[in-house]
């Protein structure tokens, strides 16, 4: 009775597991350093690695991995100019100050 529920989340666990890459190069990436790499490509206007970030993984996950970037340069900015994240923020976008 119990047997095939059981059986069928297996079979899910073992479908959603990564495998271990053999390749380092080949391995999976991660949200944070698919926004890392976005980002740092396009400071640098290079389209191949912007591609290619891109493809790691989904535009939601790499949505994400940006704002979090994007929060936690405007706190490290902010903590180092000793002023408000928001007149950081502000300043980095070229708005006058509030």
């Amino acid at each position: 009775m119990f047997d095939r529920p059981r059986k069928t989340f297996a079979r899910f666990l073992t479908a959603t597991r990564a495998e271990p890459a053999r390749d380092p190069e080949r391995r999976p990436h991660n949200l944070f350093e698919a926004a890392a790499v976005y980002v740092s490509a396009r400071a640098e206007d290079d389209q191949d690695r912007i591609d290619e970030a891109t493809g790691w993984v989904s535009p939601e996950a790499l949505s994400f991995g940006v704002s979090e970037l994007a929060c936690r340069a405007v706190v490290a900015l902010a903590r180092e100019r000793d002023e408000s994240p928001r007149t950081v923020a502000r300043a980095l976008l070229g708005l006058p100050a509030a």
